[in-house]
């Protein structure tokens, strides 16, 4: 279960290993979890199982988003990612909507698509009709494939046509609408659309090509949304009139990102930003998720922001965002990665919903952190703060020179450039 707090004060302060001891204590792990974030790497043999032609392995940093709150419960989510200042934005975001408490979500069912290409019809809107008038018939055989699914309430719920205008001529779209449960459902939907292929096919009097899911999983959302008063929006010690402002400028980049499909895709990028590290983190196919929330952002629409934002009648900024969510706790990577296995067990989670209405939470919050930034000093003054060890370390300085050589850039209070980086490692060394 979720850990009792998610607000860990003085956490970065914590050397790795007395990281490791708290969460394991918070979370109640075991030592073979903790040992999965310390060992770092992948055992080569279980590597070795997952592709193919394995040659090594490649290492990223594990960090933990901090203060998330969502349907009253307390997470502590684990970011795997390489960009400097997503957790600490991500983390600083959440703990400005506490007071309101946090975030809160209303998902969707875990539906997806699967789509039978039917091609070759002489009469199309016959064939139409036709499959449609065996519907019942064609989703008992779907369900007849995986039992098991259906017996936890899952499975075939639906089929839907639709004739669709190619260069190919015309084609006849099956799709099959699955309840995946908790798992993310590709092998699921892809094995019921094979087993269907043959009766659509004489159905519709065609002949099938592509029996395989989509990834646009428009009937799979996860939705979240939270509020932000103007003074959790100001800086510590700025009264409500600056946390006004705050929100006006947020507005008005969302507004950008709302109406520039160029905005909008470095705007939902830094979305994803929170969501594919938490996707990695735990095991889940993050290509997958990117490809449907990418194309959500266009679905039916011109290319725009996967949030909304706008102020609340009490002068409080009110976000939201709907995003399809293909993730799973059964099946996949999560079944034999032991880092994956100990991040789940971090975040206390038993369902796939819950994983989903976590990764939509963090990316909301992840949003704002960048919107804020730009409305206030611009995004490169937080990220390259943070960057600044990663600068000393390029620069040339060893382990211990780079705390030192970090304190004097920061302490010039001038722009953090690789010059000055390169400046302050000279004065560090005397030269």
């Amino acid at each position: 279960m979720p850990v009792d707090n998610s607000r860990l004060k003085g956490f970065y302060k914590l050397s790795i290993p007395e990281r490791r001891a708290m969460l394991a204590e918070l979370a109640g792990l075991s030592e073979e979890q903790v040992q999965a974030w310390a060992d770092a790497e992948l055992d080569e043999d279980v590597a070795d199982r997952m592709i193919e032609n394995v040659i090594g392995r490649y290492s990223l940093p594990i960090g933990v988003a901090t203060n998330f709150i969502i349907d009253g419960e307390h997470y502590l989510i684990p970011f795997v990612v390489e960009e400097a200042s997503v957790v600490a934005a991500a983390s600083n975001m959440a703990k400005r909507c506490q007071i309101n408490g946090g975030f809160t979500s209303n998902n969707t069912d875990p539906i997806m698509i699967g789509q039978i290409q039917v091609v070759g019809c002489e009469d199309p809107d016959a064939s139409q009709a036709a499959i449609l008038a065996a519907k019942e018939e064609l989703i008992q055989a779907c369900n007849d494939v995986d039992p098991i699914l259906v017996k936890f309430g899952g499975g075939c719920k639906d089929i839907e046509t639709r004739i669709l205008e190619t260069d190919s001529g015309p084609m006849v779209i099956v799709h099959i609408l699955v309840d995946c449960r908790d798992a993310m459902g590709a092998n699921a939907v892809n094995t019921m659309a094979e087993s269907i292929a043959k009766r659509v096919e004489n159905l519709a009097d065609g002949t099938v090509i592509l029996r395989i899911i989509s990834n646009l999983a428009v009937h799979r959302l996860a939705r979240v949304s939270a509020t932000f008063t103007p003074e959790e929006m100001s800086e510590s010690g700025d009264d409500g009139e600056r946390g006004t402002e705050i929100i006006s400028g947020v507005l008005q980049a969302y507004h950008f990102a709302a109406a520039d499909p160029f905005r909008a895709t470095t705007h939902n990028k830094g979305i994803m930003n929170a969501i594919s590290p938490i996707a990695i983190a735990c095991g889940q196919d993050w290509r997958a998720i990117e490809s449907g929330a990418h194309s959500y952002a266009a679905h039916e629409r011109r290319y725009g922001s996967l949030t909304h934002w706008e102020e609340d009648e009490n002068g409080n900024l009110v976000g939201s965002i709907e995003i399809p969510m293909a993730v799973g706790l059964v099946g996949g990577a999560i079944r034999i990665h032991p880092g994956a296995q100990a991040n789940v067990a971090l975040l206390g989670i038993t369902s796939a919903d819950q994983l989903a209405k976590v990764m939509a939470a963090a990316g909301l919050a992840q949003n704002l952190g960048a919107l804020r930034a730009l409305a206030t000093v611009g995004i490169q003054a937080g990220h390259m703060k943070l960057h600044l060890r990663n600068m000393a370390a390029s620069a040339g300085a060893a382990t211990e020179e780079i705390e030192a050589v970090a304190a004097i850039v920061s302490e010039s209070g001038e722009r953090i450039t690789m010059a000055a980086v390169e400046s302050a490692l000279k004065q560090v060394r005397g030269e």
